[in-house]
């Protein structure tokens, strides 16, 4: 059953990079946005994004990883496990501030530029790379 769930976890950690990455895209093109027409369109899909894919993704991730470690606790002595531990967490501490940005937005009260939102845009690579060495090669 392990390797059933664990290929599920793999999916789920798929959509939900997807969904990390194209909300801080939307986000800035939405910093770009002029027109109000444009501005209700963005807002209408970062939540659809949020709520339909993101969130159900990091559940599922969540559920899965804990149901693998569950299966084998032994995972948690093992150092490369920790550390993707840790920076699964950051993970969730970026899906979360990314929840507030939707929140901003959808009250109009965006407070960066396009420019910050490209920069953020790409702090989950800074995560997926060292999170696939650690679970692929667990150098530790």
């Amino acid at each position: 059953m392990y390797p059933w769930i664990e290929a599920f976890h793999v999916i789920t950690v798929v959509t939900w990079f997807a969904a990390l990455f194209y909300l801080p895209r939307l986000f800035v093109y939405h910093a770009m946005t002029e027109d109000q027409p444009g501005n209700e369109r963005f807002k209408i899909m970062e939540r659809k994004l949020y709520r339909g894919i993101m969130v159900p993704s990091a559940i599922a991730v969540v559920a899965l990883g804990l149901t693998m470690l569950f299966m084998a606790p032994s995972l948690l002595s093992q150092g490369w496990m920790i550390v993707k531990l840790v920076l699964v967490a950051l993970l969730i501490g970026y899906h979360a501030y990314c929840h507030y940005l939707v929140r901003l937005f959808a009250r109009d009260q965006n407070p960066y530029s396009h420019v910050w939102y490209r920069v953020f845009n790409e702090l989950p690579v800074l995560v997926l790379i060292p999170v696939v060495i650690l679970a692929i090669v667990k150098p530790f």
